[in-house]
């Protein structure tokens, strides 16, 4: 196996690779939004070209590769991006159009196996050791996968293969783009030992830094040290996973029940959001997308989560679980709601907000609750399921001009600034 430092592309030879207990693969598109952009337009190939809000407060979604020759990335304020790279193609973003490919990418992958767990819109791990005898190694496996991909889908993906779900996760890191790499056990250690801290699964920059101020700077000084002397600097629980991740063991396994890990809404705001009539407003309009979402997905969720982010960019985050799962706007709204008055911020501006959705369950499997004077005189319950599902048919036919709730009609009269 070719192997390189991480961020380069390394690409296996499949043919000279032990790959018989590499069951576990590791699918990651390549800048997912801006390559579905580049498939509806290909006139824009082999130029700069960015998916990005185009507000004054406007952030990169996903980059092209030319683009990040320039130092563009995810999450960069599109001006900073611009800057960078002056005559970048700036595309926004059309989220029902990358929801539409993710689908497909991942019924593509449902047939390779059933043991698929989706990680988000554009990766997901996969246990081949029940489709082994019928579609051969998992490195021929992993190359079908990309071949289907290509043809399929007119995208690219990059593959890793190996023995544990981080291990997979990590080849496919070191062999973006477009490629494929396979670690066997034998090359495991040897293959993350010399990674910097950072390479492990739930380091950040601080923990980084943490540990690195500290003297540890690779992946083999934290497998060689006391896991004790570890749990002083990161704590107890954090110190085994790492210490773990760095001798090579992750007994976690692919869980295809987790086709959702959360469905959320959020928004950066052009002008700053100033007081409760204002943020909660804006909620309003977030946990209704957020439902909608996990509605069409055939998901209710235990845990309505809320986001602010201040104009310092301070962020904090407040959860609430329900009785029972929730779906529809209404009762998002109010747990959303909840979460943000016990944030008691006042008049402390808010640049950022969100509302996401978690612990999900199939909504099928959830039992409506009627709750005592909810019945109107005609049987039918404002922000009941048939409700809902009566108001989500007729947005998806009007869009824009369907109904909304009145206070998203005419602003109110909160300041801003």
């Amino acid at each position: 196996m070719g192997q390189q430092a991480a961020g380069r592309r390394v690409t296996a030879d499949v043919g000279a690779v032990d790959a018989s207990r590499c069951v576990v693969l590791h699918v990651d598109m390549d800048a997912f939004f801006a390559a579905v952009e580049l498939r509806r337009d290909p006139t824009l190939r082999g130029r700069p070209m960015m998916v990005a809000g185009t507000g004054g407060r406007g952030v990169v979604l996903s980059a092209t590769y030319e683009a990040r020759a320039f130092g563009v990335r995810s999450a960069m304020p599109t001006a900073q991006a611009v800057a960078r790279c002056p005559g970048i193609v700036v595309v926004p973003p059309d989220h029902a159009a990358y929801h539409t490919a993710s689908a497909a990418l991942m019924g593509l992958l449902g047939q390779i196996t059933p043991v698929l767990e989706p990680v988000s819109v554009d990766e997901a791990f996969l246990d081949v050791s029940g489709a082994t005898r019928r579609l051969g190694r998992p490195g021929r496996i992993a190359t079908l996968i990309r071949d289907r991909v290509r043809d399929e889908l007119s995208l690219t993906a990059t593959v890793g293969a190996a023995p544990t779900k981080f291990m997979a996760k990590l080849a496919s890191s070191l062999a973006k783009p477009d490629g494929l790499l396979i670690i066997p056990p034998a090359e495991v250690l040897p293959t993350l030992r010399p990674l910097p801290v950072g390479a492990l699964w739930g380091v950040g920059p601080k923990t980084a830094d943490r540990l690195r101020s500290c003297g540890f700077a690779s992946v083999g000084d934290v497998a060689d040290a006391d896991v004790a002397t570890l749990a002083h600097i990161l704590g107890p629980a954090a110190a085994r996973s790492l210490h773990e991740l760095a001798q090579g063991r992750d007994d976690r396994r692919v869980t295809p029940d987790t086709t959702e890990v959360s469905i959320g809404a959020e928004q950066t705001f052009a002008e700053s959001l100033v007081g409760d009539g204002a943020v909660e407003r804006a909620l309003l309009e977030l946990a209704g997308t957020a439902a909608r979402r996990a509605r069409r997905a055939g998901f209710a969720a235990r845990t309505v989560v809320l986001k602010a982010r201040y104009d310092d960019f301070t962020t904090v985050t407040r959860s609430e679980t329900a009785a029972s799962p929730v779906d529809t706007d209404r009762q998002a709204y109010a747990l959303a709601v909840r979460g943000w008055r016990r944030l008691s911020a006042g008049e402390r501006p808010v640049r950022l907000l969100g509302v996401r959705l978690e612990s999900l369950v199939r909504a099928d499997a959830v039992a409506e609750q009627l709750e005592l004077g909810e019945l109107n005189g005609g049987g039918v319950r404002p922000g009941s399921r048939a409700t809902q599902r009566a108001l989500d048919a007729i947005v998806d036919r009007f869009g824009p001009a369907a109904p909304r709730p009145a206070s998203l009609i005419s602003p109110p009269d909160t300041p801003r600034r």
